[in-house]
């Protein structure tokens, strides 16, 4: 199922062509590596590199051993001569499967790491566009001040560059071999073996083993992957909430003859971004099974294999879906600039409230005064759907300390973005860097006002 929606790429790392030519790919390496040290004749390399895997020979191999690694070893030596005989010289199953597997995740965190940068890339467009886009910002989802549609973009791709260095930390974990034998000691080959066949397959030999490759490598990389699509839920829920009929700040893209009920004609549902938050669910219960994982009897039991079998191929099938499939959200993401004004004024100036109780504390009003203040006309504007500004100018006690005149100029949206273009300078969004300019040409909708 999750094959049906993974790009080509990612389907091609996970595979059965590609697993076993990474097993391949191990097993002439090792040949090398004995040729170089004397043991195998050089002469053998060149017709080794030859061998190939019929995959469908392995198959009816495999239903006599029931053994997936005689099965390919068989396949492997019908394709050569007597040279055969070197191939998995001192070598036990694992020392293939878990240093192929390595291969694997190395090619699928670098598949990983460009499609987040494509999705970083989308969110600093949008970032930009909508940098001074005032929208009201909300706490426990009830309206508290207001910030930008810009500024929350700001704040995703920070969250992404954070998971784009645990994605490398966790490729760095993972990309390792280990050729040790059957326990991990070395006793039908040696270390200098190892060291030679990880340098040509581009990995670094473990410093110790047992009879597997630690499986907590494993767990970094799939709890490090459930993070990233945690992100991802992170970000589909705050776009299903903002789509939301009553709110309606935002639309993920709805096609021309989309239909979103078989009831209900008018239906526009956030069903892209419910996916991905149904999708994150799954790569974390991967994660935990990841963690199950560590733990194995003595030097090696099998208890992972069947598991990982599943966990690991489709938790990077799913992200890289994921991400994908988020990023063309991002790009067809409609935004209502409009909209988020009129939100922003649902509540009628009370959005204004901890500034004008810092205004009469800077009169010399105690905190506790001045909030309660406060407090007393943002319940009247609440109940009694009034002005918070109009009530604010006929309540005596305000006015004596803050006149009707200082009191107009403290209801302006521009106050609390004052300091977006510093952010975003610390953040690196410079409209230069990304070759985008926020949006100017509707002031109207866009640009910080009064009430």
């Amino acid at each position: 199922m999750i094959e049906r929606y993974s790009r080509p790429q990612m389907k091609g790392v996970w595979s059965d062509e590609n697993k076993f030519a990474k097993w391949l790919e191990v097993e002439i390496a090792v040949c090398e590596a004995w040729a170089e040290l004397g043991v195998i004749p050089r002469v053998a390399v060149p017709k080794i590199k030859l061998a190939r895997v019929n995959i469908k020979r392995m198959e009816e191999i495999l239903r006599e051993t029931h053994h997936d690694m005689t099965a390919f070893l068989g396949s492997v030596s019908e394709s050569l001569g007597e040279e055969s005989r070197f191939v998995h010289l001192g070598l036990t199953s694992s020392d293939v499967i878990d240093t192929a597997l390595s291969l694997q995740l190395v090619e699928t965190a670098e598949l990983l790491n460009q499609d987040i940068k494509e999705l970083i890339s989308v969110l600093a467009e949008k970032a930009i566009k909508y940098k001074y886009t005032a929208m009201i910002g909300r706490t426990h989802g009830i309206h508290a001040e207001p910030i930008s549609f810009g500024l929350k973009m700001a704040l995703w791709i920070e969250e992404m560059k954070r998971n784009k260095l645990r994605l490398t930390e966790a490729k760095k974990a993972i990309a390792v071999g280990k050729i040790s034998g059957a326990v991990g000691t070395y006793a039908t080959l040696s270390p200098e073996v190892e060291d030679k066949a990880c340098s040509k397959l581009g990995l670094a030999p473990a410093p110790v083993s047992s009879q597997v490759l630690q499986r907590d490598r494993h767990a970094q990389f799939i709890t490090t992957l459930a993070i990233i699509s945690s992100s991802l839920e992170k970000f589909a829920f705050e776009i299903r909430g903002l789509q939301r009929t009553e709110t309606r700040e935002v639309e993920e893209p709805f096609g021309a003859g989309q239909t979103g009920s078989s009831a209900m004609p008018h239906k526009r549902n956030p069903e892209l971004c419910e996916r991905i938050c149904g999708l994150s669910r799954l790569v974390r219960g991967y994660a935990l099974t990841s963690m199950e994982n560590i733990s194995l009897w003595h030097e090696r039991d099998i208890s992972h294999s069947s598991t990982e079998r599943i966990i690991l191929p489709d938790s990077c099938l799913v992200l890289d879906y994921s991400l994908a499939l988020f990023t063309s959200v991002m790009k067809g993401l409609q935004t209502y600039p409009r909209r988020m004004k009129q939100n922003i004024e649902l509540t009628k100036g009370l959005v204004f409230s901890q500034r004008i109780m810092l205004a009469l504390i800077d009169k010399g009003q105690s905190r506790q005064k001045a909030y309660e203040l406060v407090q007393r006309n943002a319940m009247k504007a609440w109940k009694g759907n009034k002005n918070f500004l109009s009530l604010l100018k006929a309540d005596p006690e305000v006015t004596a300390i803050l006149p009707q005149a200082e009191l107009e100029p403290l209801f302006d949206y521009q106050y609390y973005l004052r300091y977006i273009d510093v952010i975003f300078a610390r953040l690196g969004l410079t409209e230069a860097q990304w070759k985008k300019k926020p949006i100017m040409t509707e002031p109207d909708e866009l640009a910080p006002r009064k009430i």
